[in-house]
């Protein structure tokens, strides 16, 4: 065979081999050969957005508007504490009498079942009899300026509308000449320290007779003849 028979495939060489595929290689597209600097890579992922940095003058007049309201609510705390704190020791002063005053009211109530237990003709009748009882009086006329004092003062509702909240209503009685609910009678007298109530009286109220504000059935049936509109019969 002469040398410039072509030689078939079976008989390249390695690096006759290598040769063709390097040429081959050369007459590709350049665009081919080589990966794009732009083209993303696989798996790569896009980079965050970076924060953009915070004013630093902004920051520090949020922090101090935060200081600003947390010292304006513990001040306010410490007002509302120092109000209450001073109410309760004034309380505490104004109201201590009121323990001793609930015992003393006891004495006064026993002073004055006393002096109502002794018939007036008895009195009259005996001279030491009512010698006794003028003492009596004067220790019980003298405990009640005590009290005025101390800002203790006696709750006697007679003739007075029924109050729940000072006076307690044991019985009725029936009394028409008395609006319903008028105290006609007390059994025990109530009393007060300041404005607290101390003990409730005891009293009895009326059962019958019009209400307060109430007009009388004639004048009711009056007044109702002589509205606007209304007929009135001639006939006898």
């Amino acid at each position: 065979m002469s040398d410039n028979d072509e030689k078939t495939p079976q008989d390249a060489t390695p690096e006759t081999a290598a040769e063709s595929a390097g040429e081959q290689a050369d007459r590709r597209n350049p665009a081919e050969q080589a990966p794009a600097e732009d083209a993303p890579l696989v798996g790569e992922v896009d980079p965050l957005p970076m924060p953009e940095p915070e004013d630093p003058i902004a920051t520090l007049e949020a922090q101090a508007a935060d200081l600003k309201d947390q010292l304006l609510r513990a001040l306010a705390e410490t007002e509302n504490l120092r109000q209450r704190s001073r109410r309760e020791r004034e309380d505490g002063v104004r109201y201590a009498p009121g323990p001793l005053a609930k015992d003393m009211i006891e004495v006064a109530d026993n002073l004055n079942r006393a002096l109502e237990a002794v018939p007036a003709e008895a009195v009259e009748a005996d001279e030491h009899l009512k010698n006794l009882i003028t003492g009596v009086q004067m220790t019980e006329k003298s405990l009640q300026s005590v009290f005025e004092r101390h800002n203790i003062r006696r709750i006697d509702p007679l003739g007075e509308r029924l109050d729940p909240h000072a006076h307690e209503a044991i019985f009725e009685v029936p009394d028409l000449s008395q609006p319903a609910g008028t105290i006609v009678q007390v059994v025990r007298a109530g009393y007060r320290l300041h404005d607290r109530l101390l003990r409730a009286a005891q009293v009895g109220v009326a059962k019958g007779g019009p209400a307060p504000g109430a007009k009388p059935n004639g004048a009711q049936a009056n007044g109702a003849d002589n509205e606007p509109g209304s007929r009135v019969d001639t006939k006898a």
